[in-house]
């Protein structure tokens, strides 16, 4: 199986050396290592990482993307079948971030529920701050009313 040292590993990635070093520290990526204790990273390792990185983008956190990739096999490269089950998985979770994103892209002109009440809408839609009653934060935005 094709090797690739840490600086090609991480231009392919678009990761830093020291983020994947971080990464193999918290157990999310392998490396093997050379005679002279250099790292090589399989070829495969590359989804790991583009997963990590796109998952970290989307506001998953280190510890979320921890389990997942538990869920794969640590013997053997990963199979359609092993990303499907992940992603299978990833699915109710990622469409609730979608819903979140896509409220937030909506309603941030008007009011969120937040408790600021400094725009004109907040007094229709939030009056005396009524939402708080709900929980902190925007209201609006991750508890709408159904």
């Amino acid at each position: 199986m094709e090797t690739l040292p840490i600086g090609d590993f991480a231009a392919r990635s678009g990761v830093a050396p020291s983020a994947l070093r971080y990464y193999e520290r918290e157990g999310l990526i392998r490396s093997t290592r050379t005679t002279g204790n250099q790292r090589r990273y399989l070829r495969s390792e590359l989804r790991r990482v583009a997963f990590i990185k796109i998952a970290q983008q989307v506001g998953v956190s280190l510890e979320e993307i921890r389990d997942a990739l538990a869920e794969l096999p640590e013997n053997r490269t990963p199979t359609k079948a092993d990303w499907a089950r992940l992603s299978a998985h990833w699915r109710r979770k990622l469409e609730e971030r979608i819903a979140i994103m896509e409220r937030l892209r909506d309603q941030l002109t008007g009011c969120i529920g937040c408790g600021c009440l400094s725009l004109q809408r907040c007094n229709l839609i939030n009056p005396a701050d009524r939402l708080a009653a709900r929980g902190s934060g925007p209201q609006m935005i991750i508890n709408p009313p159904s």
